[in-house]
């Protein structure tokens, strides 16, 4: 009868840590989807795209060289190994939490004494088990301290997206304003090379002299330099495009878009609001107090002693008799009160408060500084659109048509032909210089669908 108390006390002891940790096993991989109260219950939560495991390429999208932007982003969502890494963050934040949930394991030993004694030659064994009580709500701290760890990796990753989506983007059009430009060059070539021939063919006619050669022959030596100092900045700019993706090794020989589509429209005031109240850095931050308080929290409490009972079976062979043991253990808190973790845990709560506010002076000065260069870049774009390009076009044109009818010096044809190169050189990159900016934008306003392609109106009479 002995034997079976002590055994049924044992099992006793055993499944009030077996089920502590089946109620926190139940949680795995339990993530809050609303930030916003993170003080209640827990609330499943998918992880974004790209969170864990690694996909296949999109089906179509890797065999192709010709890339659109959005098949840019599926690649890179799919491969970027720093996506992937914060994903893992997040199921190495979700173990900790259920590690820090579990409950002491049991201890349980038997020893044997005197052995080979001539009164009882079977000595004295004694078995005893034994269970550490864990009091203060430390447990449940500790699973809340991790379950804000388990909130910021989330919310790491979701702002390691949008970073991404941001380098992606810029680099993307970074590749368009280069081919662009490379085009330009080469037309300019192909027409400096023709003025160049049709003055060589004045001289031979000996209308003009060698020395009125010469400023045709710099002119298109110059383009062609400029044309192939073009190429090598297109062929780095798709490398880096390519690593950007996290596949240095893919091959991009171009990518199709146009610079000229309609610009997105950004208020300053709307957007900085939109950024600083749910930005997910501001949002880890923010968090950040919360898991700071419950962490200083857990740190008081650590001086509330935990209780160890336990409970043994001693058989005596000297007088074969049969005992009990029981015992009750509780460590007083005299010199160590956990005081020294205490202060730390409450100048981290200070820390995290400023944190919030550093975290949201850093994303204003980046929004500042990217809606400044959108909307000048924008600005200079429409001038060469609307003014600049159409006028510097027309004097071209008009000082050919005089030189032709011998009205103007070839210098003058020069200088105008010059002044279209530069004038559309430079509109295509203030073009780039806009759509990195407003990439910039749309990264820290957490665009998924960006430029947004316009609405086509439907034919009359269809609905």
């Amino acid at each position: 009868m002995s034997i079976r108390l002590f055994v049924a006390f044992g099992i006793a002891i055993g499944l009030v840590g077996l089920c502590n940790s089946l109620a926190v096993a139940q949680q795995y991989p339990v993530v809050r989807a609303q930030f916003g109260s993170l003080g209640g219950p827990t609330e499943p939560m998918r992880l974004p795209v790209g969170s864990s495991q690694p996909r296949p390429f999109p089906d179509g999208v890797a065999q192709r060289t010709n890339y659109t932007l959005q098949d840019l982003i599926e690649l890179s969502l799919a491969k970027n190994p720093a996506l992937q890494q914060s994903g893992l963050n997040i199921q190495a934040a979700q173990g900790k939490q259920i590690q820090a949930g579990l409950y002491p394991n049991p201890t349980v030993s038997v020893t044997g004494d005197e052995l080979g004694d001539r009164t009882g030659p079977s000595g004295i064994w004694t078995a005893q088990v034994g269970q550490e009580i864990v009091l203060g709500g430390k447990l449940k701290l500790s699973r809340a301290v991790a379950q804000r760890e388990v909130d910021q990796a989330t919310l790491g990753l979701r702002s390691q997206r949008y970073f991404l989506f941001t380098t992606i983007r810029q680099g993307y059009f970074e590749v368009l304003a280069l081919q662009r430009r490379t085009e330009i060059l080469a037309e300019l070539v192909k027409l400096a090379q023709k003025g160049l021939e049709n003055a060589e063919k004045l001289q031979k006619g000996a209308q003009i002299a060698e020395l009125d050669v010469l400023p045709f022959r710099v002119e298109s030596d110059r383009l062609t330099a400029d044309f192939e100092a073009s190429q090598r900045e297109l062929i780095a700019a798709r490398r880096r495009l390519a690593a950007a993706i996290g596949q240095p090794d893919l091959p991009i020989t171009s990518v199709v878009g146009s610079l000229e589509q309609s610009f997105p429209s950004y208020k300053y005031e709307e957007i900085h609001y939109l950024v600083m109240d749910a930005h997910p850095e501001v949002q880890s931050a923010v968090v950040g107090i919360e898991r700071a308080e419950l962490a200083l929290r857990r740190a008081q409490v650590e001086k509330i002693p935990n209780v160890t009972i336990g409970s043994g079976y001693t058989r005596q062979g000297q007088n074969r008799s049969s005992d009990w043991l029981v015992g009750v253990s509780v460590p007083f808190p005299v010199f160590n009160r956990n005081q020294g973790n205490v202060m730390t845990a409450g100048a981290e709560v200070g820390r995290a408060r400023y944190e919030v506010s550093r975290v949201q002076n850093e994303l204003a000065g980046r929004l500042a500084g990217a809606h400044g260069q959108f909307t000048a870049a924008k600005q200079r774009a429409d001038r060469y659109r609307t003014s600049i390009l159409p006028n510097a076009t027309k004097s071209y044109e008009l000082s050919i048509t005089a030189f032709k009818g011998g009205q103007f010096e070839y210098l003058r044809v020069i200088q105008a032909q010059r002044t279209v190169a530069e004038a559309r050189l430079e509109y295509i990159r203030a073009l780039g210089d806009a759509w990195r900016a407003a990439s910039e934008i749309a990264g820290l306003t957490l665009e998924d669908d960006f430029p947004i392609v316009p609405v086509q109106p439907l034919p009359p009479g269809k609905k």
